[in-house]
C-alpha cells in the first residue's frame, strides 16, 4: 500500500495528523534566556544576506529573493540534540514522543533488514525508499530489534516539531528562527557561501559533512564515513564553533513555512508567518544527494507538518542573550 508523501523526494515524508498526534495548540513565539549556555556558542548576529537567487535553488521552496536580514545575538547549541541529551529529558519528565503515541515513524528502506523489508505494509508514494515502520521511535530508530546503544552521541531522530519544542521548553531554550539558523550556519562568511565553510563542497578533497555518496537511493558508498547518522560532534565546526549545520539530519526551526515569505517578511529579527500548515526544516541530511534534493546548503529550505517524524530529522536549540 502507498501512503501520501512529500513532493521533495529525499527530504522527509509527512505524517497526516490523527487522534493521537499533534500539539493541540498554536504557540506564540517567545524569547527566553532561562537555560544554561553550557555546550552552546554565542552567535554575534548582525546583518547578513539571507536566501538564494542562484540557479541551483528551488523556486517552489521559496529560496529567494536574496534579501538583507538583521538578527540580534543569540546562543546556539554546538550540536544537534543527541540521544544522550534527549534521554535525560525523557527520564526527567516521562515525555512520550509523537512517534511513540502514533505507534510508528518513517524509516529509510536501506536501513531495514531483509525480514523487516518483507513485513513493510506502507511506503511513500513517489518516494518508495521511505517506509512506515511500526514501533520505530527515537530509542528504536529502525524499529523493533534496533537500539541506540552505539549511538548515544548521535542526533536524536524520530522527533516531531512538537517534540522538539517540548524539549526546548524543558531546557529553558527555544527553537531557532529560520533567520537565526541561516545566520549561524553561514558562520560569518561572505554572503554567497553555499556551505558553512565556503562555496566548495569538498575543499582539498576532504568531506566536511555527512550526505549521500553514490547512487541514490540504491547504493551509498559511505565515502564520507557514514551510511546513516554520524556523531553530532563530527567533522570540523564552522567559524562560530557549530557542528554539522549541513548534512547528517534535518533540523526543525520555529517558523511556519511559506514559499512567498521572503518577498514580504520582516528584515529585523523575523520570526516567520503567523500561520501555516508546515514548519521549516533546515540543513539537509545523510540522505541528501545532488541528483535529487541538493538541499544540503545554508540557503536551502524545506518543511514538514509539526507532528511528522523520520529517521533523518532532528533539532538543536537556541536561547537569547
Amino acid at each position: 500500500m502507498n501512503i501520501g508523501g512529500s513532493e521533495k523526494p529525499c527530504c522527509t515524508p509527512l505524517r497526516a495528523s490523527g487522534p493521537d498526534g499533534g500539539a493541540g495548540d498554536l504557540p506564540s513565539f517567545a524569547r527566553t534566556a532561562a537555560g544554561s549556555t553550557e555546550g552552546m556558542k554565542l552567535v554575534p548576529g548582525g546583518e547578513f544576506r539571507m536566501g538564494n537567487d542562484r540557479d541551483y535553488g528551488f523556486a517552489a521552496d521559496g529560496e529567494g529573493p536574496e534579501h538583507p536580514v538583521r538578527v540580534a545575538p543569540f546562543w546556539m547549541d554546538e550540536t544537534t540534540v543527541t540521544n544522550e541529551q534527549f534521554n535525560v529529558f525523557v527520564n526527567a519528565t516521562g515525555y512520550r514522543t509523537e512517534a511513540e503515541r502514533f505507534g510508528w515513524s518513517f524509516v529509510f528502506i536501506g536501513h531495514l533488514t531483509a525480514k523487516q523489508r518483507a513485513s513493510v505494509k506502507s511506503v511513500v508514494q513517489g518516494s518508495e525508499w521511505w517506509c512506515r515502520v511500526d514501533g520505530a521511535r527515537w530509542r528504536q530508530p529502525e524499529g523493533p530489534g534496533s537500539n541506540i546503544k552505539q549511538r548515544w552521541s548521535h542526533p536524536v531522530v524520530h522527533v516531531s516539531w512538537n517534540d522538539a519544542r517540548a524539549y526546548a521548553a524543558w531546557a529553558g531554550k527555544r527553537l531557532p528562527t529560520e533567520a537565526e539558523w541561516e545566520c549561524a550556519a553561514r558562520g560569518g562568511l561572505p554572503p554567497r557561501n553555499r556551505f558553512p565553510w565556503g562555496d566548495e563542497l569538498e575543499p582539498e578533497g576532504r568531506h566536511r559533512m555527512n550526505v549521500w555518496q553514490g547512487d541514490f537511493p540504491v547504493r551509498d558508498t559511505a565515502a564520507d564515513g557514514f551510511a546513516g547518522t554520524s556523531p553530532a560532534r563530527h567533522y570540523k565546526p564552522n567559524a562560530f564553533g557549530l557542528y554539522n549545520m549541513t548534512g547528517n539530519v534535518w533540523e526543525w526551526c520555529w517558523d511556519w513555512f511559506d514559499a512567498g515569505y521572503y518577498a514580504r517578511g520582516e528584515s529585523e529579527n523575523p520570526t516567520g508567518p503567523m500561520h501555516g500548515e508546515r514548519r521549516v526544516m533546515r540543513g539537509g541530511s545523510f540522505l541528501c544527494h545532488a541528483s535529487y534534493c541538493n538541499r544540503y546548503r545554508v540557503d536551502a529550505r524545506s518543511s514538514n507538518t509539526p507532528e511528522s517524524s523520520t529517521a533523518n530529522l532532528g533539532f538543536r536549540c537556541v536561547r537569547d542573550v
